[in-house]
């Protein structure tokens, strides 16, 4: 298969007439009507300007707010230990780390991170990328090719969609969550080798995969599970391993395990955790690995700060699961429309993006800010504010959200 890059209208840019104008005056016309029409839906995206650290009450635009949408679950993103660590490590290791991991890139650094992780997710090694989304493509890149079956939830995320589609594997999606409709889709191609793919904890709904019934797909139809704990890692589990020590699940029913680190580790970067032939594999044919300038390694030692504390600030979670439990009580008493999760992630769905957009304007007025979140990020109609809790989150935060919601949604 051939890739070809398009333009977003697929316009045909060759034999227009002269007339009207250079072919960058054509271009930048054509894009300022595509960009016309996203407005005039309600879905054009628009950056907003966060000024100095993430924090539950940030400085954007120019006004002070207290938040609701970062993904910074454990309060960790601005904590002294951390950014201590961070410093040190620039002092240590300089700030780029100028070359990939498999020229002059990897660093002391990187393997001890490399090392803890595997220790913590209790797996044979680990393998770090530079974003959670280099991490799915080079994963499922290197495991899965013409010829592998390759079956993922209809609700995953983009990365693993896309990894999904540059694989160039037979991908079927399974109905959300359905454990039943993938074991039907599997039966179809018994003699296709294969790999299940699923987010664990899911970015905009924040519910949970059904993972035992979806170990129990993969034992009887004999195909490896890949999961992506990127917002359950931390934040899931009695000890915050995630959500496979949520469900009790170990790495040889889950063989292959990412996670990435700017959510509840509040640093940067990713990484892919399993035995040592996985990763050994990986290091050999994962594109998005080797060919990627390594992650600094600065943040690498930052990381390490990050996950000791996670390790040993337990009271991060139980907090963080008392502030949503106190949300999902004021908002069945308001009648609000809150999806079913006992995940940080807490959507309230408003149904169009005017909607979505228009009480997240109302919510800035108040000094609350929740950003819109509209399609084709969910699907038409599923516009809402997706609402994320933090550690650093008191809960006098929380009613005064209610509050604020109270008063709009009325």
């Amino acid at each position: 298969m051939t890739l070809m890059m398009v333009l977003p209208s697929q316009s045909n840019y060759c034999g227009r007439a002269a007339g009207r104008g250079s072919l960058a005056e054509q271009l930048d016309s054509d894009l300022s009507e595509q960009l016309e029409r996203r407005r005039a839906q309600q879905l054009l995206r628009v950056r907003h300007l966060l000024e100095g650290p993430q924090e539950t009450a940030p400085f954007i635009d120019g006004r002070r707010y207290l938040a609701f949408c970062s993904n910074d679950y454990l309060g960790l993103a601005n904590h002294p230990e951390i950014v201590s660590a961070a410093q040190r490590g620039v002092r240590d290791h300089g700030v780029g780390s100028g070359a990939s991991h498999l020229v002059a890139g990897h660093s002391r650094a990187h393997r001890a991170l490399e090392e803890e992780l595997a220790a913590f997710t209790g797996r044979e090694a680990a393998l770090l990328f530079s974003t959670g989304y280099m991490a799915n493509l080079g994963a499922v890149s290197a495991l899965a090719g013409r010829g592998t079956g390759l079956f993922e939830d209809r609700l995953n995320h983009a990365s693993l969609l896309d990894a999904g589609l540059l694989s160039r594997a037979r991908l079927r999606r399974y109905r959300h969550a359905d454990a039943n409709h993938l074991r039907q889709l599997l039966e179809r191609e018994p003699s296709r080798r294969s790999l299940i793919v699923t987010d664990a904890l899911f970015s905009m709904d924040g519910d949970l995969a059904p993972l035992p019934e979806l170990v129990a797909v993969a034992q009887h139809c004999g195909c490896p599970l890949m999961v992506d704990d990127a917002h359950g890692l931390g934040v899931m589990g009695a000890s915050g391993r995630g959500t496979l020590e949520h469900f009790n699940l170990t790495p040889d029913v889950v063989p292959i395990l990412v996670g990435t680190l700017g959510k509840a580790f509040g640093t940067f970067g990713a990484f892919v955790a399993g035995s040592r032939p996985l990763i050994e594999i990986l290091v050999q044919r994962s594109r998005s690995y080797i060919y990627t300038t390594a992650l600094p390694p600065a943040l690498a030692e930052a990381t390490r700060a990050s996950l000791r504390l996670i390790q040993h600030e337990s009271w991060r979670r139980a907090h963080l699961h008392q502030l949503v439990a106190r949300f999902r009580d004021g908002a069945k008493r308001l009648h609000l429309p809150v999806k079913d999760s006992a995940s940080p992630i807490q959507p309230l769905i408003l149904g169009s993006a005017e909607a979505a957009l228009t009480v997240s304007a109302q919510l800035r007025a108040r000094g609350l800010f929740v950003s819109a979140i509209r399609p084709p990020t969910v699907p038409m109609g599923g516009a809402r504010l997706r609402i994320t809790f933090s550690a650093g989150h008191q809960l006098e935060d929380v009613d005064r959200l209610l509050d604020g919601l109270s008063s709009i949604l009325r």
